[in-house]
């Protein structure tokens, strides 16, 4: 056989090897899963599941817990959690109200001030964590707690109404049948995907996330990653928030820590795809509406109110489980190699 004709099935070798493991159920088991689940609700409830309207109203419902989800995503990927994004959520959606309708100010003022106020609890989560040497667990533990505080305050525990037509078209506007929400989702998607997959500092916040003191010790200020991974994800809470108040058409104090467990259950889950382990922002895409499919199915055939806590919980749970259970699986690898090297060295 020629050096040609065995490079060609080398190659061909390569590519199908590379499609398999494209396609596996490892790498892409919640495809799979979303798949059946289609199928299966669409025999239990095919005169209300399997409809356009049905799509509509999930991508739509969801679009806020995506973009929250999206902004989790980056303190996860730098080793952070943030606890605080449900309050964060609320605090957005109650301050743009607030400002709007309350103070008076006109809707770009309101949306920048409530922008700059989440970027600002972002700043002093990641000065706690980084500075006070607080873990992120218990830092946003309690800023959460601080952030119900502020809301109640600002809100007086009513909801803020009558806050305009041309704020409410921000989320609800329709392009080809769509609200603009899903397309500012869509957006914020690309955009964090990019910076987190093409740049120096979507580098940086995957390797603090995978090793701190390694990446410290190769130039990499953590402490810099960290803190802008954790105002990066208070602002992107803060724009769900601003959505969500523009979709209701409300500002209502009560919105925000229900979503807190659907996005951290989707970015758990979505870090299980793809990426073998590593939190990225397609996986969570995928997960936000592989969970929001099976919650939905569920509803329309009859299943308790109680059905969404108790589906994103156990989502969540075995999310975690196997994400942990394949990260012991990197570092024993790692460590065998490591032993390897050394004895061959020897």
């Amino acid at each position: 056989m020629s050096v040609a004709s065995t490079a060609h099935h080398e190659q061909t070798d390569s590519v199908w090897r590379d499609l398999r493991q494209l396609l596996s159920f490892r790498n892409i088991s919640a495809i799979y899963i979303w798949v059946a689940m289609v199928i299966l609700f669409s025999v239990l409830a095919p005169e209300t599941f399997p409809t356009l309207d049905t799509v509509r109203i999930v991508l739509t419902d969801q679009a806020v817990t995506a973009v929250l989800a999206i902004g989790l995503v980056i303190p996860l990927a730098a080793g952070a959690f943030d606890l605080s994004i449900g309050s964060q959520l609320g605090l957005g959606a109650i301050l743009v109200a607030w400002l709007l309708r309350t103070q008076g100010l006109g809707l770009v003022p309101a949306i920048i001030g409530t922008l700059a106020i989440g970027a600002c609890v972002g700043l002093a989560n990641g000065l706690l964590v980084t500075k006070a040497k607080i873990s992120s667990f218990i830092t946003t533990l309690g800023m959460s707690s601080v952030l119900l505080a502020l809301i109640s305050w600002v809100s007086q525990d009513s909801q803020i109404l009558n806050l305009g037509s041309g704020f409410q078209q921000i989320a609800n506007r329709q392009i080809l049948s769509i609200p603009m929400s899903v397309y500012i989702m869509v957006v914020l998607a690309i955009c964090v995907w990019y910076i987190l997959d093409n740049t120096y500092l979507g580098r940086a916040v995957y390797a603090t996330g995978g090793n701190a003191e390694a990446a410290r010790l190769a130039g990499i200020g953590t402490d810099r990653v960290i803190i802008v991974s954790l105002i990066s994800c208070s602002l992107l809470a803060t724009v769900a928030g601003i959505v969500l108040s523009s979709s209701l058409a409300t500002g209502d104090p009560t919105v925000g820590p229900p979503y807190m467990l659907p996005a951290f259950a989707a970015a758990f889950l979505g870090s299980t795809q793809f990426r073998n382990g590593r939190f990225n922002i397609l996986g969570t895409i995928v997960a936000v509406y592989v969970l929001a499919t099976g919650v939905k199915g569920l509803q329309l055939i009859g299943a308790p109110v109680w059905i969404p806590e108790l589906f994103n919980g156990v989502a969540l749970l075995i999310a975690v489980a196997v994400t942990r259970r394949r990260s012991s699986r990197k570092r024993a690898r790692s460590a065998e190699t490591t032993s390897l090297t050394a004895d061959q060295a020897a």
